[in-house]
């Protein structure tokens, strides 16, 4: 996954004032964030648990910690992940964006749907000799080459 992922992520402490980390969100176009204390991954900030939880609980977002409204454990890949198995938990666990940590448990970056469509297509553009339309397990369900070669046109 570290040949696919983007390096360069956002994130928040957990005492980021909600109204900051919304703030970030809105200015960066990213709808998760990552929740680092030191380089340590604590939980990840969705724009669901700014809108819904904090919402629903009546949180003020001027005074309201990330801490009390993240999604904590965060569902994360590993670097070295095959990224079958990535996209494979993403679809399970309905993730349009996976936080990626390295073997000490740090994040190193973050991976989208589109980034692995994006490396399975490169793939699919590869040679794979004499007409064999292969399935692969993509992001969605199931496609053939044909079938997906259909959707970049």
């Amino acid at each position: 996954m570290k040949d696919v992922m983007k390096r360069e992520v956002e994130t928040v402490s957990p005492d980021t004032l909600l109204r900051e980390a919304a703030h970030k969100m809105s200015a960066g176009g990213v709808p998760v964030l990552p929740v680092c204390d030191g380089a340590t991954m604590v939980g990840v900030l969705t724009a669901r648990d700014i809108t819904v939880r904090a919402t629903a609980q009546g949180r003020d977002p001027r005074v309201t910690r990330v801490r009390e409204v993240m999604t904590a454990p965060a569902i994360y890949g590993r670097e070295d992940q095959d990224l079958d198995e990535a996209a494979e938990l993403m679809e399970r666990q309905w993730l349009h964006r996976l936080p990626v940590l390295d073997q000490q448990m740090h994040l190193v970056g973050m991976v989208s749907l589109p980034d692995l469509q994006e490396n399975f297509a490169t793939a699919r553009a590869a040679p794979r000799g004499h007409g064999i339309h292969h399935r692969r397990r993509m992001p969605g369900g199931w496609r053939s080459t044909r079938e997906r070669a259909g959707e970049r046109r």
